[in-house]
């Protein structure tokens, strides 16, 4: 057992008072059922139990729950809270009925038979940890910015089956926001001018930006998202979740000073080489009393809308933002008085900060500022979420976090890239060992900038937290499969070998000088003749194995077709074939890119016109290949003209506001800003951005450099100025609902698809592209 200090177990006790928020009945799992396993309505049974598992009287329980034989034909699942019910329920459906539910693919759960499978003998599971989280603010704007209530659903449904109980719940907070602003004395205006638009607003939040660069955030948008938080904060609690809200943060609209000039307030910093007039966002100082008032505003407002649900709050200040001054005093201040202001509107208030800031302005926030800063905050009032744990865990530069309550978080991708990326040993062996050296810490979670593929790496560090010991990894992938294509016993061998020989490559990554997070491949950066290849750090190019390994996975799992061919209905076998054939496609590029560098640089000793010129046409149709790829798919992940439909359908029949909607849409994903401030962070391997932004792009590369107008070190002006005319005029595009950036088919949601399945267009164009290019499949 481990040995807890005594402001470790009241830290502890205090969080776990939370708990009592959530819904306390089966009413949740019971909804769930009916939902996804209609048929199956009274073959389960449930039952909340009260023996808490614990290891200390003054902690809060872990979760624990039993699936058992109930005499009268029905599997009966007991738990102490309604999450540790639907972890149970999940338990069995994936073990022993091999269904689930999947990002993207939607629920399988309908697959199980119609008389479910007995249990050879009673199951027992506990979590390892008390608390589960799942959402990274910025996972808002590039994931879910423009999900409907049928896309919550089922992630929501999604979060309960995996264990997930302290969710952040951002949507909706414009409203309660520009409320709170009213009634401070802000005119409209100048709040609608302080917002950002739907795809970047959790930079507002963060006060990194204000503002947006398309036209201002309308009234509309903000009533429809706040009505659809109050669905989803309702249905969070019903599940059993304690949600993470929002509070007032101390950004606002720069004309403050005009409404109250008596007021302590301090400018932001620049962030990301944006024009000051969208960043250097105004700032509160905490220890002003209008500070105090804003906040009780906010949270009174926000409790009248949702409920009492919830004690705790996402508040972030510095967010790649630093401090104002870096005195020891004033950081302690800073803390103390915005705790105060949290305890001034909800007595039991803990404050749940994302450690990102200790990583990403690591110069600034020395360990004695770091101190200084959470000092302010006693240490059963605040929550960390160490959010870059597999790859730059901070909790042991900071002693966790000087004795203030964390948790392990598996952070994994940024912007949504879509490399095929994993670290399996460090999200399985890590947070074991931390969770026996750290006494404060009390969670395992996802903090992804953006929910993309990889899903397995996600299940595995949630499941991690119900074991004691590190998930055994070929274990664990071999049930993964059984469970994603559903079937146990008659699956073809060559799935196995496919995920067995990623698991050992793609998905082990432990060389993090080279790559930290998902890749990124170099066909999605602004084309150049240097600086593409080899980026590490958190958006890398490089490729952590041998790319011939892929390519031999890939062969085993769409050779698996031939053996059982209604593989080709199964949609998550269409999904990953999908998904692993674009990344074979993207690492062929790298040899094609380097080839025609080399031949095309008249100084260089392999420098030929001719091979230079057949290789850029290779270069370019590859590029066409893999966009036909992704355009056949039938998921809705692979597909721009999905982003584009989810974000004009909230314009319903107006159709300058889903101009801007779609402007919004296309500038996160391509130019981040109005000039391209962070170009091609949230870069993406869809079919038709491929075909519409990507191609052409490489298009003006080549010819340039063939044309011999490269300068050193990569330089050509003549390229830069004709790249950035398109991709400024690539933005202003409007969908009509047909060909590249059109509408999908109807109920095309994003994030869920919400079609029938089936592979007969992608199994056509697949066989058609490895005819194409024997030199990459064999």
């Amino acid at each position: 057992m481990r040995l807890f200090s005594l402001a470790a177990s009241l830290a502890f006790a205090s969080i776990g008072s939370c708990i009592t928020t959530s819904n306390n009945s089966t009413a949740g799992i019971e909804a769930l059922v009916r939902r996804r396993l209609p048929d199956h309505v009274n073959s389960f049974s449930f039952t909340l139990s009260h023996n808490a598992l614990q290891t200390n009287s003054t902690l809060p329980a872990n979760d624990e729950y039993t699936v058992s034989n109930a005499p009268n034909g029905k599997i009966h699942i007991s738990g102490n809270s309604p999450i540790a019910l639907a972890t149970g329920l999940r338990w069995y459906l994936t073990n022993i009925v091999h269904v689930d539910i999947y990002w993207f693919i939607g629920s399988q759960l309908d697959l199980a038979p119609a008389r479910l499978p007995r249990l050879n003998s009673t199951y027992h599971g506990a979590s390892t940890v008390p608390w589960r989280y799942h959402f990274n603010t910025v996972t808002f704007s590039y994931t879910s910015a423009f999900w409907d209530w049928d896309d919550w659903q089922l992630q929501l449904d999604w979060m309960a089956l995996r264990g997930i109980n302290l969710p952040l719940a951002w949507v909706g907070y414009e409203k309660i926001l520009s409320d709170v602003f009213t009634e401070a004395g802000f005119s409209n205006s100048e709040i609608a001018t302080f917002l950002s638009g739907p795809a970047f607003q959790a930079w507002n939040r963060f006060g990194n930006i204000q503002g947006s660069w398309g036209g201002d955030l309308p009234p509309s948008w903000i009533d429809s998202q706040f009505a659809l938080n109050k669905q989803i904060v309702a249905r969070m609690v019903e599940l059993g979740m304690t949600p993470v809200l929002p509070c007032f943060t101390g950004f606002v609209p720069r004309q403050i000073g005009e409404h109250y000039p008596n007021a302590s307030f301090v400018n932001g910093s620049r962030w990301s080489g944006f024009e000051t007039e969208y960043t250097n966002v105004t700032f509160l100082e905490p220890f002003d009393p209008l500070f105090t008032t804003l906040q009780k505003s906010f949270i009174t407002k926000q409790t009248a809308a949702y409920g009492d649900v919830t004690d705790i709050y996402t508040l972030d200040q510095y967010n790649e933002n630093n401090p104002y001054s870096g005195d020891l005093d004033y950081l302690r201040n800073v803390t103390s008085n915005t705790i105060q202001s949290l305890k001034a509107a909800d007595p039991d208030a803990i404050w749940l900060l994302q450690g990102w800031l200790f990583y990403s302005s690591e110069s600034f926030w020395t360990n004695d500022r770091v101190e200084a800063y959470l000092s302010g905050v006693d240490n059963s009032d605040m929550l960390i979420l160490d959010l870059f744990s597999e790859s730059q865990p901070q909790w042991q530069r900071t002693s966790s976090y000087f004795g203030k309550p964390w948790i392990w978080c598996e952070l994994h991708d940024y912007g949504e890239n879509m490399g095929l990326y994993g670290q399996v040993e460090n999200v399985t062996i890590n947070p074991v060992a931390a969770l026996a050296d750290s006494s404060t810490m009390v969670g395992m979670g996802l903090t992804m900038e953006g929910q993309e593929g990889n899903e397995i790496m996600y299940d595995i560090l949630l499941d991690q937290a119900w074991s004691k010991q590190p998930l055994n990894t070929d274990k664990y992938f071999h049930d993964w499969v059984a469970s994603r294509y559903h079937g146990a016993r008659s699956l073809p061998n060559g799935l196995y070998t496919a995920w067995d020989t990623m698991r050992k490559t793609v998905y082990n990554n432990t060389n993090l000088n080279r790559a930290q997070a998902v890749t990124k491949s170099i066909f999605e950066l602004a084309p150049n003749t240097t600086g593409l290849l080899n980026r590490t750090g958190h958006h890398p190019t490089t490729i952590q194995y041998e790319p011939a390994v892929l390519v031999t996975a890939w062969t085993a799992f769409y050779h698996a077709s031939s053996q059982n061919p209604n593989l080709w209905a199964n949609e998550a076998y269409t999904f990953d074939l999908t998904d692993i054939t674009r990344q074979v496609l993207a690492n062929a590029f790298y040899p094609l890119y380097t080839t025609f560098v080399s031949t095309s640089n008249n100084t260089s000793p392999t420098y030929s016109a001719q091979k230079a010129s057949q290789t850029g046409q290779q270069l370019l149709h590859l590029l066409s290949s893999l966009d036909a790829i992704l355009s056949a798919s039938p998921h809705a992940h692979f597909h721009l003209s999905a982003w584009i439909s989810s974000a004009r359908q909230h314009a319903s029949n107006n159709a300058s506001l889903a101009d801007f909607y779609e402007y919004d849409a296309r500038n996160q994903i391509t130019l981040w800003g109005p000039d391209g401030e962070i170009s091609d962070y949230a870069s993406k391997q869809w079919g038709g951005l491929v075909r519409g932004y990507y191609l052409p792009r490489w298009e003006r590369f080549v010819q340039f450099t063939l044309n011999g107008t490269t300068g050193a070190n990569g330089r050509n002006e003549a390229l830069r100025r004709s790249l950035l005319e398109f991709e400024e005029g690539w933005q202003v595009q409007t969908s009509d609902g047909q060909g590249e950036g059109g509408r999908g088919p109807p109920g095309y949601g994003w994030g869920w698809p919400h079609q029938g399945g089936g592979g007969g267009n992608l199994q056509q164009t697949i066989a058609r592209v490895v005819r194409e290019w024997p030199s990459i499949f064999g």
